[in-house]
C-alpha cells in the first residue's frame, strides 16, 4: 500500500467544493430533518418534551453543566461508582460557553447549534474525502449512509460525536493533500473533543512516520511539526486531569474507572454478548452486539477489498476507533455511538451502492432511512439504557 500526500493536487476552492457537495449536504440534511421530525412528533404523542430530549439526554446535561459552572462536579453511588465531570473533554463545553457569552441564548440551545453545525461540517469533510478516494457519486452515497446510521439521531442532540467527526474528516483530508500543519492542528482539536479523538492523532503520526521513513533527510519541517502537534490536545487534557487529581500519569484513567469504563480487550463486551444469548435482553443491547459485529466485518472488508481500501492514515484512524470501541469495557450500549466517527467503515457499502442499479440502491437506502428514523426515536424516548 502506498500513499504520497505531497504529490496530491491542490485542493479546490471552497465555493467549488461546496457546489460539488451540495447534493450530499442536501440529502444529509433531509435525512436528519426527517428523523428529527419523527422524534418530535412521537415525543409529543407520549407527552415528552422534544427540547428536553434534544438538550438534556444523558451526557448532554454534563456538558452544559461544565459550560455553565466549570469542572468540579462529582456524583457518588452506593455501589462504589464515582462519576466525575473530569471524564468529559473540554472543547465542546468550552464552545458552548463561548456561544452563550456572545449570543443571548441558553446553554442547551448553544449546544444544539454547535452539534448541528458540526454535523454539517462533518458531512462536508466526509464528502471531500470520499470524492478524493472514489469520486463524487460514491462520496454522495457515503455521506447519506453516514446520516442514516442506526444511531444517527446523535447528530441531532447535544453530543460531541459530530464535532469529533468534523475535525477527523478534515484532518484526514489534510493528510492526503499534504497539509501537515493543518492535519496536526485539527487532530489536536479532535483530541480535545472526545477521548477517542486519539484515533486521528494516531493516524496523523503514523502517516507522518511513513513519510519520514520514505524521505528520510528530505522531510520538510511541516511534516515534523504536524506529527508533533497532533497528540497535544488529547495528551494535554489527560495530563491536566492527572495534575488536578494528584496523579499526572494515570489520574484520568482513574476517573474513567470511577465510571466503570476501562480497556479490557473486549472481555466485558463478550460477557454482554453471552448474556444476550442465554437470557432475554433489551432491544438496544441486542442491536449493539449486531452493530459492533457488522462494524468488525466492514473493517475486515475495508482491509481486504482493493477497490474500497483507503490509504494508510484512513485505515489507522478507523482501526484505532474500532479497537477502542470493541476493546473497551463498560456502557456496552454506547458502543454504536462511539463508532459514529468511524465513517470510513461505510466505504465498501458506498462503493457497492454507487455501482448498483438505481432501483436496488433506492430500496436499500429507503430501508436504512426507515430503520434510522424509527430506531433513533426509540433510543431517545423508550430505551431504558444509556445512549
Amino acid at each position: 500500500m502506498t500513499f504520497s500526500p505531497v504529490a496530491a493536487p491542490r485542493a479546490p476552492r471552497l465555493v467549488s467544493a461546496l457546489r460539488r457537495a451540495a447534493l450530499s449536504l442536501g440529502l444529509f440534511a433531509a435525512a436528519r430533518l426527517t428523523g428529527l421530525l419523527l422524534l418530535c412528533l412521537w415525543a409529543e404523542h407520549i407527552g415528552r418534551s422534544p427540547r428536553q430530549l434534544l438538550t438534556q439526554t444523558w451526557d448532554s446535561t454534563w456538558y452544559t453543566r461544565i459550560a455553565e459552572q466549570g469542572y468540579g462536579h462529582t456524583l457518588h453511588f452506593t455501589d462504589g461508582a464515582v462519576h466525575s465531570d473530569l471524564a468529559f473533554f473540554p472543547l465542546y463545553p468550552g464552545l458552548v460557553r463561548a456561544v452563550t457569552t456572545v449570543l443571548p441564548i441558553g446553554g442547551g440551545t448553544a449546544a444544539l447549534l454547535i452539534s448541528w453545525a458540526a454535523a454539517a461540517v462533518a458531512a462536508f469533510g466526509i464528502h471531500l474525502l470520499g470524492e478524493r478516494l472514489h469520486g463524487r457519486t460514491t462520496a454522495t452515497v457515503l455521506v447519506l449512509l453516514w446520516g442514516l446510521l442506526p444511531h444517527a439521531v446523535v447528530f441531532s442532540i447535544a453530543y460531541t460525536e459530530p464535532l469529533l467527526t468534523a475535525f477527523a474528516a478534515f484532518s484526514l483530508y489534510a493528510v492526503l493533500t499534504g497539509r501537515w500543519l493543518w492535519a496536526g492542528s485539527l487532530a489536536a482539536l479532535a483530541g480535545l473533543a472526545r477521548p477517542n479523538g486519539v484515533a486521528i492523532a494516531a493516524a496523523v503520526c503514523v502517516a507522518a512516520g511513513y513519510e519520514l521513513w520514505k524521505r528520510r533527510a528530505h522531510a520538510p519541517w511541516r511534516l515534523w511539526a504536524g506529527a508533533a502537534v497532533a497528540p497535544l490536545g488529547w495528551g494535554g487534557y489527560l495530563l491536566w486531569v492527572g495534575v488536578r487529581t494528584g496523579d499526572p500519569l494515570s489520574g484520568y484513567f482513574a476517573v474513567q474507572r470511577g465510571w466503570r469504563s476501562r480497556f479490557d480487550f473486549g472481555i466485558d463486551a463478550l460477557r454482554n454478548v453471552r448474556d444476550i444469548v442465554v437470557r432475554p435482553a433489551e432491544l438496544a443491547t441486542t442491536a449493539t452486539a449486531l452493530i459492533v459485529g457488522v462494524a468488525l466485518l466492514l473493517f475486515a472488508l475495508l482491509v481486504v477489498d482493493r477497490e474500497s481500501r483507503p490509504p494508510l492514515p484512513v485505515l489507522v484512524y478507523t482501526g484505532v476507533l474500532l479497537l477502542i470501541t470493541a476493546g473497551g469495557g463498560g456502557f456496552f450500549e454506547s458502543k454504536p455511538r462511539f463508532l459514529l466517527p468511524a465513517f470510513p467503515l461505510l466505504l465498501p457499502l458506498a462503493c457497492a451502492l454507487a455501482k448498483a442499479r438505481p432501483r436496488a440502491a433506492i430500496v436499500v437506502i429507503a430501508a436504512l432511512a426507515g430503520l434510522s428514523c424509527c430506531y433513533g426515536t426509540y433510543l431517545l424516548t423508550l430505551a431504558p439504557v444509556p445512549l
